[in-house]
């Protein structure tokens, strides 16, 4: 009963977490149902692949095993799917792809006889390049590294080998069938107790393989503990899990231990990258929580991630992340605020030109609209064009180069005084702040700040919550 009252105070499908890690180190009995997705590092060579056996044996609730394809064994190395993309360039070329595929075939031919196996992929290389030759389109040139690393673990675990083409459906016109794809991998699955999915690809109801965006084994682990109803969807990779801030801007970052599905999705979306956002959907809406883990440090407890919880952040923020590159677009007009649909005309101006908009702040005679500035930058004088014709403005005035950050924590809608402890920070290092906007949810606050500013800007807001703590 060490974990009674963990449970009882969330939702019990939210917390099979919390008892999963008391099991764990209590040694207690291990009978979870898990889908186990493993990056391409995690699977780049022998050595690599059996680490991730030893993991998936010491459990035998890793029922369901997703691989992706080999990636970077090295600094300088290629990833097979970028190996795989350049050999179907040159077929489109009608240029000779012998020693492309060789080289393909020599990758998975290492991690073979490193693990061993008396397995033989002639003839799998043998359809792979006739079908380049006919010009099979790149979606099934990238997912040939996927689908043959497939075989591989399938043969190496013992499991059952299931094609993603034959349970992931997509529509002709390369969107995902969600409800096809349920009801197909539900199906297949009931039948076998352990299996080898491979991530990133499904295929058309006529066959024509399809992938995901780049990252896209990530969705596929989610949509098979959807499907299975898995109690946990264990997601392995290079990390122990997330980390508060980008290390590339925060020296050695703290790592989160529990996150949300609404933090992470707002991280995601500014740049947060570990795991892939569409990924998160299909588990959330079951209530299956994903566990980032690292294939090369176990051990860790790496991150949670679930429904809700009642477990308090460690600190007041959860998480920052952002992205540079945006502009803002002022539009000033006398008595804006008594003028019914004066936001739907600026908008329709942005609409009408394929432009999307992240934010919007406005003030009682101001409206200010933040989008992408490759996207804009192209098209800005016919946006303002349209601006002037629909909505009659006073002013518009265009600033670029500017940053978005986003501060996110489930605590900061209980702790006073977060914008001000941000404001203060940044005025400390003498950075204006251009826009800051806070979400009704109180989850999660963006600032805008120059680009040049904005490495800086995540050091100071990291400094004053997590290093200060003030």
């Amino acid at each position: 009963m060490l974990w009674t009252n963990r449970i009882f105070c969330g939702m019990i499908k939210d917390s099979v977490y919390l008892r999963d890690r008391q099991m764990r180190n209590l040694g207690g009995i291990k009978s979870m149902r898990k889908v186990v997705k493993f990056g391409g590092s995690s699977l780049a060579s022998a050595e690599q692949f059996k680490k991730v056996g030893d993991i998936i044996r010491a459990d035998k609730g890793r029922k369901y095993v997703v691989p992706s394809a080999p990636g970077k064994r090295f600094d300088g190395d290629i990833k097979v799917t970028d190996m795989l993309y350049a050999c179907y360039a040159k077929a489109e070329k009608k240029e000779d792809i012998t020693a492309s595929i060789a080289a393909i075939r020599e990758r998975y031919m290492e991690i073979i006889n490193g693990l061993g196996l008396s397995l033989s992929l002639d003839d799998q290389f043998e359809v792979i390049s006739e079908n380049f030759k006919k010009l099979a389109g790149s979606n099934y040139a990238a997912s040939r590294g996927e689908y043959l690393n497939g075989i591989i673990m399938a043969n190496y675990l013992g499991y059952e080998f299931i094609d993603a083409a034959e349970v992931i459906v997509f529509h002709e016109d390369g969107t995902f069938d969600a409800e096809t794809t349920n009801e197909k991998l539900s199906a297949r699955l009931a039948e076998c107790d352990n299996a080898v999915i491979p991530g990133f690809y499904g295929a058309t109801a006529e066959g024509k393989v399809t992938t995901f965006s780049r990252g896209g084994s990530d969705i596929t682990g989610s949509l098979i503990a959807k499907a299975v109803h898995a109690d946990l969807y264990e997601n392995w990779t290079d990390v122990s899990g997330f980390l508060i801030a980008d290390p590339r801007i925060i020296d050695h970052p703290e790592a989160i231990e529990t996150i949300t599905y609404r933090e992470l999705r707002e991280l995601a979306y500014m740049g947060a990258t570990v795991l892939h956002e569409d990924a998160i959907f299909p588990v959330r809406q079951e209530g299956i929580p994903i566990n980032i883990r690292n294939t090369n440090a176990p051990e860790d407890n790496g991150t949670w991630i679930v429904g809700s919880t009642c477990q308090k952040s460690k600190y007041v923020i959860t998480g920052i992340a952002g992205k540079k590159g945006f502009c803002s677009v002022n539009i000033e007009k006398d008595m804006m605020n008594s003028e019914i649909g004066f936001g739907r005309k600026v908008l329709q101006a942005f609409e009408e030109n394929g432009i999307s908009f992240e934010h919007v702040p406005s003030g009682i005679d101001t409206m200010t609209v933040f989008v992408h500035q490759d996207e804009f930058m192209h098209k800005e004088q016919k946006v303002v064009a349209g601006i002037h014709r629909l909505a009659n403005p006073d002013a518009i005035d265009i600033e670029s180069d500017l940053a978005l950050i986003a501060v996110v924590g489930r605590g900061m809608k209980s702790t006073r005084g977060t914008a001000g402890r941000i404001f203060s920070a940044l005025a400390h290092k003498n950075i204006n702040v251009k826009m800051i906007d806070q979400g009704s949810s109180e989850l999660n606050i963006i600032i805008g700040v120059a680009n040049e500013d904005f490495e800086t800007a995540i050091q100071a807001i990291y400094d004053i919550f997590v290093i200060t703590r003030l």
